[in-house]
């Protein structure tokens, strides 16, 4: 009945049947009465609100309100579902609350700090550390109203110099294949000396200063998750000290079960760090040889439930409280959290192997000619689809021919295949590659939507 736009939304609203709609309240103060629909701004119905409570209610919180329950359910979140499956995540006010406060002892935050925002806040994760974080702790926030593209960063960090960003590895990884090895590759000297831990070091913390300087100069921490960060990308990251911090969790969990602390040095490439204050986590039925097993989690921020589906939270949420992720993972003996991948993508092969695909994409994503991979099963043979950086094509391509082009690219393909099974076990190697012409389609935590490519080859 009531619809919350912007002008610029509205108008894409066409198809939209307005026969149920009693008004459009308007969210950037439009003016324009030009509709059918009644319109007006949330500016105007505040200050109607702010005047009636001044007139009506003796005390402004009296009586107003309607009492609140800690397990009332505040936002009901679709899940993106990269099995195409969607689900309505029930989050109520203690499942926020409690896990905001947990994050709050795992780092510093206090009134000095800026927030850069630059994921969807309908995204739990941004939504919790991004949001309620610096709300808790009297932080500032700084919004982008633009795509936070690499100039877009540049130009409001060197205004707003943020200290704390939360981000998908994606954009941390794009900055080390364009920025940074780039420079590593091409420059044969600094390559050799890079050989030199010594030297490597003190290269790794010059490139350090000139990312933190991109970043505006004060960033303390650069929340990274929402999905796998990359190996190299980090081991990079790690040796030149860039501020970082990875965090694992779920929507269903509001969202984070394991990341840092702060200043933990026991914390290791690849890790998500602790279990997060105040929340359990189990792995049940372990490999006996590796420890890989179902990642289960507990605690006051894990979801009431589906909405409207309740078969569907009777599977994943046990008579005890325990969440089943899907995700696989183990502990060190440092009690750092590992996840391996989704029990869903194994590849069981006719000889009883398994195959994690998130663990060969990994290498395959750390050449500096591919974007994205996706490896897939195809009559007990392992194949890939690989999305290429078509930017560091055209610069090793430049003034060729297209038979040419095209030959550079396949060669490109069989040399990836060549060298990542040089890192594979027998059993795990790929049988082929195929180029993926277009990106990949993705989830909002730019995750590939593996359900649309199984039966693809």
């Amino acid at each position: 009945k009531l619809l919350f736009s912007t002008y610029k939304q509205y108008e894409r609203l066409g198809d939209l049947s307005t026969t149920r709609i009693k008004s459009v309240i308007m969210l950037d103060d439009f003016k324009e009465d030009t509709h059918s629909t009644k319109m007006e701004s949330i500016t105007d119905i505040f200050e109607r609100a702010i005047d009636y409570i001044k007139k009506k209610i003796p005390s402004p919180f009296g009586s107003f309100f309607k009492k609140t329950s800690e397990d009332d359910v505040v936002s009901i979140i679709y899940t993106s579902g990269t099995s195409g499956h969607s689900k309505a995540v029930m989050l109520t006010h203690k499942n926020f609350i409690s896990n905001v406060i947990a994050i709050s002892l795992l780092t510093r935050i206090d009134h000095t700090d800026s927030f850069l925002s630059i994921l969807p806040l309908s995204h739990c994760y941004e939504f919790t550390i991004g949001f309620l974080l610096p709300l808790l702790r009297g932080a500032r926030i700084i919004y982008l109203s633009k795509p936070p593209t690499p100039r877009i960063l540049e130009e409001i960090c060197k205004v707003e110099k943020p200290t704390t960003i939360c981000s998908v590895p994606l954009i941390l990884e794009k900055i080390y294949k364009k920025k940074v090895l780039p420079v590593l590759e091409k420059n044969l000297a600094i390559k050799f000396l890079t050989i030199i831990p010594g030297l490597r070091k003190r290269i790794y913390k010059k490139i350090n200063k000139k990312l933190i300087e991109f970043f505006g100069g004060r960033l303390r921490i650069m929340a990274v998750g929402g999905a796998s960060f990359n190996r190299e990308a980090e081991k990079f990251f790690r040796a030149a000290g860039f501020p970082y911090l990875v965090g694992y969790g779920l929507t269903e969990t509001s969202p984070l079960l394991a990341g840092g602390p702060e200043g933990d040095k026991s914390i290791r490439v690849t890790s998500t760090g602790k279990v997060t204050p105040g929340c359990e986590i189990k792995i049940v039925d372990p490999d006996k040889k590796t420890g890989i097993g179902e990642i289960y989690g507990r605690g006051p921020s894990v979801m009431k439930g589906y909405y409207k589906n309740q078969a569907l939270t009777d599977e994943v949420l046990d008579s005890q409280g325990w969440f089943k992720t899907g995700d696989l993972g183990y502990f060190d003996k440092n009690d750092n959290l590992y996840i391996k991948g989704r029990s869903k993508n194994i590849i069981v092969l006719s000889n009883g192997e398994n195959v994690y695909p998130e663990a060969i994409e990994e290498k395959l994503n750390s050449s500096l000619f591919v974007q994205e991979s996706l490896l897939l099963e195809n009559n007990d043979q392992l194949e890939a689809l690989v999305y290429l950086d078509y930017d560091v094509i055209d610069s090793q391509t430049k003034g060729k021919t297209e038979k040419q082009r095209l030959d550079f690219i396949q060669h490109r393909l069989t040399v990836l295949k060549d060298e990542t099974n040089e890192l594979l076990p027998t059993f795990s190697r790929i049988s082929r590659i195929y180029e993926q012409a277009e990106p990949f389609i993705k989830t909002a935590t730019q995750k590939i939507k593996r359900y649309l490519y199984i039966h693809q080859k």
